[in-house]
């Protein structure tokens, strides 16, 4: 997320750090170099335009020119004009009125709407919220069943649609039905088009005024860039939404989706997506991404995420003994299961200050098969081997392969990202890994 903007920014400041007093010159060369990396970025050139204007009035003031650390002070203030452009705070769902409230899903085809309202049902099962899922496309294939299906997996109802109803008559029964059956909210997955036409809008409209939805969101692909915002203007005009949801996060590099829309559409990112399953949806703080996007990492997220998906007494055990230096290839592994439960490796990279440098860090990727396999290798080895990886010889790689099913790659490769890992602990050890906290792996 946001890899190209995130190093073209960090050259940009560097420069600037460099100097060890700045002048209204230096800012000027300095400020071109972000206002090409926004722009290369994808963010909307009225934006770009604003962003900059926005920092060059802060930047050649007294609060940068006087001060011992100017360099630093210009990145201060491009973090906070970013999160101001992005909204500044994060807005959550509208769910306020008599139940059941009814959010609409809306968006064109193939931008992830079905998908989002299986996370978002999810997301309010565990805020303690009864989800009724409203299947109310009826025109691609499949994709009722496909709603219900993802309502299976995370344990949420859905009502009954077929295609052959007619779309509006889907939310009306539906509602009924909720109101019936004790579900606070619905969510409704509406039909999209391969392009924004008349009739997608008049089907909506006519949607919205027979269950008078408290929220309306859109579900954007962030890597359509450009797109997605000229796609969130137009259906906030014909709509009035009430906000967006930031699909395929995970593999935009860029940004310019996330930074431009706010300030294009006065609608703020609600939530952005971060992978396929049903648990990869993020809230949108501005902030936050703010600080992701400079590299400045999100602690706070990150916290968020090991209070989740970490168990705390193991964590702690586990503390004490990095704080002695004692990481072994069963830690490895147990906290290898942890942390794939917070999300995926690159992103929690992004979520560490300072992670960004480490750049052979980024190539650590790991999928649900390969936990399988370093579960499998680390359960072949004795007792000593899991202690010392040191005597893990040739002959030994050879019998823990044959032993997990795998091959003397495999363990070579689980071997080296171990060994990385435990060097970046004692890294960590010399700088202080309690302040990282609950004994969380930061690799």
């Amino acid at each position: 997320m946001f890899e190209n903007l995130t190093d073209k920014l960090n050259i940009a400041f560097k420069k600037l750090k460099g100097h060890g007093k700045l002048t209204e010159k230096n800012i000027e060369t300095g400020l071109k170099d972000v206002r090409l990396a926004l722009l290369e970025a994808d963010v909307h050139y009225k934006v770009v335009k604003d962003l900059i204007a926005a920092i060059k009035e802060r930047a050649i003031g007294q609060e940068v020119l006087s001060s011992l650390t100017p360099g630093q002070q210009v990145v201060k203030i491009v973090n906070e004009e970013l999160a101001r452009f992005m909204g500044s705070k994060h807005e959550g769902l509208r769910l306020a009125g008599n139940p059941p409230v009814v959010v609409m899903l809306v968006g064109l085809q193939g931008s992830g709407k079905t998908t989002t309202a299986g996370k978002l049902a999810k997301f309010l099962l565990d805020q303690h919220r009864r989800p009724y899922l409203v299947p109310a496309d009826t025109y691609r294939p499949a994709a009722i069943e496909q709603l219900k299906k993802v309502g299976t997996q995370v344990g949420a109802e859905a009502f009954p649609s077929t295609q052959d109803m007619d779309p509006v008559d889907i939310c009306r029964d539906a509602l009924r039905k909720a109101h019936q059956g004790g579900f606070d909210t619905l969510l409704i997955d509406t039909a999209g088009r391969l392009h924004i036409d008349e009739a997608l809008m008049a089907e909506l409209g006519r949607i919205r005024e027979a269950v008078h939805p408290s929220d309306i969101l859109l579900v954007a692909d962030a890597m359509t860039g450009q797109d997605a915002v000229n796609m969130a203007k137009a259906f906030n005009d014909a709509l009035d939404i009430g906000g967006v949801v930031l699909t395929k996060m995970e593999g935009d590099a860029r940004g310019g989706a996330a930074i431009s829309i706010k300030a294009i559409t006065s609608k703020p990112i609600k939530f952005i997506g971060v992978g396929e399953k049903l648990d990869a949806l993020e809230l949108f703080h501005p902030d936050r991404m703010a600080s992701r996007i400079l590299g400045m990492g999100d602690i706070l997220s990150l916290v968020e995420k090991a209070q989740v998906g970490i168990d705390e007494k193991k964590a702690q055990e586990l503390q004490k003994r990095l704080l002695k230096n004692q990481f072994t290839l069963e830690d490895f592994r147990d906290q290898m299961a942890q942390i794939r439960k917070m999300g995926s490796m690159e992103e929690l990279l992004a979520m560490i200050p300072g992670m960004s440098k480490f750049k052979q860090l980024k190539q650590f990727k790991m999928d649900d098969q390969e936990l399988v396999h370093i579960g499998a290798i680390i359960d072949s080895m004795t007792a000593d081997e899991r202690c010392n990886h040191n005597i893990i010889n040739a002959s030994r790689r050879k019998r823990i392969a044959r032993g997990s099913g795998t091959t003397v790659q495999k363990v070579n490769q689980l071997l080296k990202n171990y060994v990385q890992a435990h060097k970046m602990i004692k890294k960590l050890n010399k700088g202080g890994l309690r302040t990282l906290g609950r004994g969380m792996l930061p690799f």
